[in-house]
């Protein structure tokens, strides 16, 4: 019932006005997949009352769900905002969505992208109109470039492995680091990005040792690459996530090894992978459901949903909310405060300019370097600074 009745409000709230005021409000536009043509038919619900929405549906919606608290929020201190909301999955399409004559005025655009090939068409709306586009939910620049108007407050591969490398040299200097890898081009890749670090390092070198595990490997393949007379210190160098669980399956299965196991991005998701061990995961996004602002909106959203709020309705709720209350104060000058902590929900923003590898001149995008590192032992979590 949550679903179809967030569906149903959907469609009744397009436009969404946080306050009427003398002043001309502000327009922000939001951009999110909610596939409402392949839910609804003109206004007939096409599936069935009884039946859930498909999964691909919901992290778009759990994204809008939480821009939607975020404006019962604005609304209550009266904001002069307007938003406008477009599903980047409707028939409609892109290009016609951004010719709306709505969007020619607006001094802010938020999006959640669900892949690489939505973010140019939109990023080039930005640059011609010179207004951000922040890209809240997706790690990837589209292969954008020259566009100091596109801002990723979720970082690139290049930015996490950037941080992966200062957290394990300033952490462990002198200690043999075990980096565990499969066979594929996105091996490589990952692995290249951190030698590189090595190389542009000062100082002494980490004591880097790659070990590639074949397809089926089992774990005494894994536990003859450790010492039991030390900790070991590893490294998973492959976003795969069934190759990650596998590892530390695998890193787990013996009580005889001390094991700290550090890990990709895609570790943030998985539940299940710190069961008998000590893992360490990067992410720029870290909502504590304990403290004050976690508990309200987990509360506000239960009250509203009849549900719990996933990560995508806490980057829903942070970004409109927080991003639109640095426009209403600062306005055009916005792009000179995004990294600013006054209006701070849940997470920090170091948002950073990334050059061009051509042209040290050109600023390609920004980018949001702000790394939160996770450490998760016997069921317990925190954060290392």
């Amino acid at each position: 019932m949550r679903f179809l009745f967030a569906i149903l409000f959907l469609l009744s709230a397009v436009c969404v006005h946080a306050q009427t005021a003398v002043a001309r409000p502000m327009k922000v536009a939001v951009f999110a997949p909610v596939y409402l043509d392949s839910v609804f038919a003109g206004n007939d619900y096409k599936l069935s009352k009884t039946a859930t929405l498909p999964r691909y549906i919901l992290p778009g919606l759990d994204f809008y769900d939480g821009v939607m608290l975020a404006i019962d929020s604005l609304n209550k201190e009266k904001a002069q905002v307007e938003v406008l909301f477009y599903d980047t999955k409707s028939e409609t399409g892109l290009a016609q969505q951004l010719s709306d004559t709505s969007m020619q005025d607006v001094a802010l655009i938020i999006a959640s992208f669900s892949n690489k090939e939505e973010i140019r068409p939109v990023a080039d709306f930005a640059l011609s109109k010179k207004i951000l586009l922040l890209s809240a939910t997706y790690p990837n620049d589209g292969g954008v470039s020259a566009n100091p108007f596109l801002v990723l407050l979720n970082p690139t591969l290049t930015a996490h492995i950037e941080g992966l490398y200062k957290y394990v040299k300033r952490s462990y200097p002198t200690q043999t680091i075990t980096w565990f890898r499969k066979s594929g081009e996105a091996e490589d890749q990952i692995e290249t990005l951190f030698t590189a670090q090595q190389k542009k390092a000062a100082g002494p070198q980490l004591k880097l040792r790659s070990v590639t595990l074949s397809e089926n490997f089992s774990e005494n393949d894994v536990l003859a690459n450790l010492d039991s007379n030390r900790q070991n210190i590893v490294v998973c160098g492959s976003l795969n996530e069934a190759f990650g669980s596998s590892l530390t399956k695998a890193l787990s299965s013996s009580q005889s090894y001390r094991v700290l196991a550090i890990g990709m991005p895609t570790w943030d998701g998985v539940r299940d992978m710190s069961k008998n061990l000590e893992v360490v995961y990067s992410t720029p996004y870290h909502f504590p459901r304990t403290e004050k602002q976690g508990i309200l909106l987990a509360e506000k959203y239960k009250s509203k949903y009849a549900g719990r709020a996933t990560d995508m309705v806490f980057k829903g709720f942070e970004s409109m909310y927080h991003f639109t209350k640095l426009l209403l104060k600062y306005g055009n000058a916005l792009p000179a405060h995004l990294s600013d902590k006054e209006f701070k929900l849940f997470n920090e923003f170091d948002i950073q300019a990334v050059k061009s590898s051509t042209d040290p001149a050109v600023t390609d995008y920004l980018e949001n370097k702000k790394l939160y590192f996770i450490r998760k032992k016997d069921g317990a979590v925190r954060t290392i600074n």
